[in-house]
């Protein structure tokens, strides 16, 4: 019988790690992580905060809509998934600067500055389905539909793009209620959900493609096989 090396998919290991290196350009990660920073006003969010001669220091609010949009392309709408993304997945370490906040600070974040944060992600999430950032394996939530086709929208009218800021808003929304909801221990994981979801899918599929092919290679065997009969003998 073949032997292998053993592989261990949870296998911890301490690695040398330049964060800077882990959003790559092109990538909607890449995007969200230079609009916030550079392109989008979150001055608005200021105002939550009065700590600049007393109490401790707050969470950049820049951070906190950076994993919580991330969480949601990610599949993730509960504020424990989202801090656990910032312990173990790299990009979200990159994202946070390995601040990794809790999940009761992402939980207060969300359910107090619903609209300032629409207002944000609604932006975000114009510009990158414009570059084409935003693909079906993102945002994969039941029940969230992100308008696609950016690209008419901006060589359209001003009612057009609009009409695409409002659905936008829509799905927002929608992905923010259901981090409330999960939150507050309504909703089952989504994130396992999926998963199962998924495996039972490829598994389907598997077996249906093996069938198929199965089915394939005994006709081309038939077939050969009735060529090869029906050849005149050389002889």
């Amino acid at each position: 019988m073949a032997r292998y090396k053993p592989v261990d998919p949870h296998l911890s290991k301490l690695l040398p790690i330049r964060f800077s290196e882990q959003i790559l350009p092109g990538t909607f990660e890449y995007a969200l992580n230079w609009l916030v920073d550079h392109e989008i006003d979150l001055s608005v969010f200021d105002a939550r905060y009065r700590n600049d001669e007393t109490g401790a220091s707050a969470y950049h609010p820049g951070v906190l809509l950076k994993v919580v949009l991330l969480g949601y392309a990610r599949g993730l709408t509960s504020s424990r998934s989202i801090e656990r993304a910032c312990r173990e997945n790299i990009v979200f370490m990159a994202l946070s600067g390995d601040t990794a906040p809790h999940f009761t600070t992402i939980a207060g974040f969300v359910a107090k500055l619903p609209g300032e944060i629409t207002a944000v992600f609604r932006d975000v999430l114009l510009v990158c389905d414009a570059q084409g950032l935003i693909g079906k394996e993102l945002f994969a939530v039941d029940g969230c539909k992100l308008p696609s086709n950016a690209s008419r929208t901006w060589s359209g009218t001003r009612a057009d793009l609009q009409k695409k800021a409002e659905k936008m808003e829509k799905a927002i929304g929608y992905l923010l209620d259901a981090h409330r909801r999960q939150d507050a221990g309504q909703n089952s994981d989504p994130l396992t959900q999926r998963a199962q979801q998924q495996i039972e899918t490829l598994s389907r599929n598997s077996q249906k493609i093996r069938k198929a092919s199965s089915r394939c290679l005994a006709i081309c065997t038939i077939t050969t096989c009735d060529d090869s009969r029906s050849e005149p003998d050389a002889r």
